[in-house]
């Protein structure tokens, strides 16, 4: 989502210096890194999360409640109330593939047809991290199931699981590379970022399926024991401004205040124009859904995928 030209135009603003502990980590890796690093100067200062994960730590009281100067454009059904979460950047659930190893699939559906034996992967485990949660939602979706019904998902994944179609490997730019993953996953953005980094190695190619339009954000936190916690206020407001929104908008995914910045003119027209095409309405599940979701999949993936 571009977080790497995030970070340097922070610091080339303010000479603080932005330390990425652990960039590949998951949602909850992050919510344990606060708690086992408590008093710590390395502890953190920020949390990126996707949402049942920034609600479950908002719950345990992990968070401090902060609201931008921007506050007043983000939508109230985007943000929790006080401040310990804000939405900032999100996309659709999209597929992306090899052209050279694997058929165009035109919906999640077509994942189960044997030409993908042994070539679907997620982006990590969805008890752990967000954009595979997300993809239970999207394949629930596209099997019958509903935002207030998940089953459906982790159900189309154990029959994946069960035919060989999907394969236990977290799917990475290095495993796209290699041709470990070539059907992946993941958010229209974090796909499209690869078809630019594999050009000329890889015919990587990207499709928001037809029978799974599903969207969400991923939300931004301050530590309640964060030990730089006025740095970590200052990297909020730098995030929700016009320029940091820009800078998801450059990487394709799709920021909290675009709506506003549309209408005020001062949206990027460039990266707008060269997001990746999606047709139909979004769904967006509210709190109590994604609690009981999140719930579902805890219980219910070991067991039907391992």
């Amino acid at each position: 989502a571009n977080y790497g030209a995030m970070i340097k135009a922070f610091q080339a603003k303010y000479g603080i210096k932005v330390v990425s502990a652990n960039p590949n980590g998951s949602s909850q890796d992050e919510i344990n890194a606060v708690k086992t690093l408590k008093g710590q100067d390395r502890a953190p200062d920020v949390l990126d999360m996707g949402p049942a994960f920034a609600q479950s730590a908002a719950a345990e009281g992990l968070l401090a409640p902060y609201q931008v100067a921007t506050w007043q454009e983000i939508p109230a059904d985007q943000k929790e109330p006080s401040g310990l979460w804000v939405y900032d950047y999100g996309g659709y659930m999209s597929i992306g593939y090899d052209a050279a190893k694997a058929p165009a699939p035109a919906s999640i559906a077509d994942l189960a047809k044997p030409a993908y034996a042994g070539k679907v992967a997620l982006n990590g485990d969805p008890t752990k991290a967000g954009a595979a949660f997300a993809t239970v939602y999207a394949a629930a979706l596209a099997s019958g199931g509903s935002l207030g019904d998940i089953a459906p998902g982790v159900d189309f994944f154990g029959k994946l699981k069960k035919s060989g179609n999907l394969i236990p490997v977290q799917a990475s730019p290095a495993t796209i590379e290699s041709g470990q993953t070539p059907v992946v996953l993941d958010w229209d953005y974090l796909n499209a970022a690869a078809t630019t980094k594999l050009k000329g190695k890889v015919d990587w190619k990207v499709v928001v399926p037809s029978d799974a339009l599903y969207a969400s954000f991923y939300a931004q936190s301050v530590s309640k024991s964060a030990p730089h916690p006025a740095a970590a206020r200052l990297w909020q407001e730098f995030l929700y401004s016009d320029e940091g929104q820009n800078i998801w908008l450059q990487g394709k995914a799709r920021p909290v205040r675009l709506p506003a910045m549309e209408k005020a003119g001062t949206a990027d027209k460039a990266a707008l124009s060269a997001l990746p095409p999606v047709s139909g309405s979004p769904k967006f599940p509210t709190t109590a859904q994604i609690d009981a979701a999140k719930a579902y999949v805890t219980k219910n993936w070991a067991k039907a995928v391992g």
